[in-house]
Parts: C-alpha cells; sequence; structure tokens
C-alpha cells in the first residue's frame, strides 16, 4: 500500500473525447519530503513521516528545526505519518511525488470533515420531527430518555443526543484517479472528497478489494491556438511634393 498528502482545492468537471463527463475534486500534491523513517525493528511498524508545504525557518521552532536538519531540507507547515509496505523503500531526505499513482487507480482518501459546530439531533444524527402543526408540543425534540427499566440510573452510553457536530476524521472508499499531473502537482479524483476547501487529505492505495475495475477514457486535450504571424508588408515610400521634383 503506498500513500501521500496532499491539499483539497476545490471541484470541477472533465471530458473524455467520447463526451463522457467525470466530476471530479483537484487535489494539490506538491512532493512530499520524507523526515523520518519508521522501522519494526526500532519502533515496532513500518511507516515514513513526511512534511508538506514548506515554511520559513524563521517561522519554525526548534523541533520543527531539528527534524528538517536531520532530513537536509527545510521545515514544513504540515507532519504526518504515512503507513505501508510500500512505503519502507524510502529514505531520509527522499520525495515522494504524485506520479506514485496513476489514471485509473483506485484509492481512499482520508480527511477531516466540515465543523458545524453545535446541532440538535435532526441535523446531527438525521432523526425524524415531530407533527408540525401548531397543537403540537414536539417538533424538533430528541425523544424520549426511557430505558425501559434496564438502565434507570443515568442515559445509556451511545444514546444519540445534541452536540459537537462534524470536525471528525472521515474516510471515502473506492474513490477513482482520473488525472495525475506530476509536473504541474496536481491529482484529478472521481467525486467529492470529505473536508473544506484547502485542507489537508491523503491518497492512499485501496483497502478493500474492487471487483469491476473501471478504467478512464482518454480525456480532451486542450491546446492554446497559436495565430500564425502575418507576412511583413513591403514600405511604402512617402508622396514628394511637386516642388522638390523640379528641384
Amino acid at each position: 500500500m503506498k500513500a501521500i498528502l496532499g491539499r483539497k482545492m476545490g471541484m470541477t468537471s472533465v471530458f473524455a473525447e467520447d463526451g463522457t463527463l467525470y466530476p471530479v475534486t483537484v487535489v494539490e500534491v506538491l512532493p512530499n519530503v520524507v523526515t523520518q523513517v519508521k522501522t519494526l525493528e526500532k519502533d515496532g511498524y513500518v511507516a515514513v513521516q513526511v512534511g508538506y508545504e514548506e515554511k520559513k525557518e524563521s517561522r519554525a521552532n526548534k523541533a520543527e528545526k531539528g527534524i528538517a536538519k536531520k532530513a537536509n531540507t527545510v521545515p514544513h507547515y504540515v507532519s504526518a505519518e504515512l503507513r505501508g509496505d510500500e512505503m519502507g523503500s524510502y529514505q531520509l531526505g527522499d520525495l515522494i511525488k504524485a506520479d506514485m499513482f496513476q489514471a485509473g487507480d483506485v484509492v481512499d482518501v482520508i480527511g477531516t470533515s466540515k465543523g458545524h459546530g453545535y446541532s440538535g439531533t435532526i441535523k446531527r444524527w438525521h432523526m425524524h420531527i415531530g407533527p408540525k402543526g401548531h397543537g403540537s408540543g414536539y417538533h424538533r425534540g430528541q425523544g424520549s430518555f426511557a430505558n425501559n427499566g434496564r438502565y434507570n440510573h443515568g442515559v445509556m452510553p451511545g444514546k444519540h443526543m445534541s452536540g459537537h457536530h462534524g470536525n471528525k476524521s472521515a474516510t471515502l472508499l473506492n474513490l477513482l484517479v482520473v488525472k495525475v499531473d506530476a509536473e504541474k502537482g496536481y491529482i484529478l479524483i472521481r467525486g467529492g472528497l470529505p473536508g473544506s476547501k484547502k485542507s489537508i487529505v491523503t491518497i492512499r492505495s485501496a483497502i478493500k478489494t474492487v471487483k469491476n475495475k473501471e478504467s478512464v477514457k482518454p480525456l480532451i486535450q486542450r491546446v492554446k491556438k497559436v495565430e500564425a504571424p502575418k507576412a511583413e508588408e513591403a514600405p511604402v515610400e512617402a508622396p514628394v511634393a511637386e516642388e522638390a521634383k523640379a528641384e
């Protein structure tokens, strides 16, 4: 399994040559710098710690400067661990680029869902609302807390109640990679991804088996139209006055 960090930039649409439309999310994928290597002998598991998006050294603390110095690089804003069997081949200071994935690959994307603040049960847990009539005393409440005598001294753990909604880790499985451009540093993934714009996401190989793997059709390549230069015209001689000719 392989993985890489990226930044969700927003959504758009791309077209294939046969007219197929792919709604995609654009993920900016800058080179991930390996800042630490976790080994099975020393740490008990195989992983690499990577840095994403360079930071000025004047804005980094001593710990960030020390980690960057060992890897012979600069401090980074984002630091995270990427696990997987294929990640163990990277060494300290190596760059992990977007071309580790190809169009047609199936991936999982991990991000942090949007935060909605303190929300009621109707919005948070999608419970049914009560009658809307004026005589009803129950519209958007969270229902009875009765436990049928099983837990009379309190509320049973796991009861769906109002509270903080969102801002949690979310994973979407088996998403299709539509296009990879390592030179410009982006990956197009079909569908929406968890999190808000400019949020950090982790792209990894799919962990579940895909029975019917779908292939990506060739996309339309947009080429800028360049106009041919105009032929140079012969210079026009200025008219000479009759008096000048007479002289």
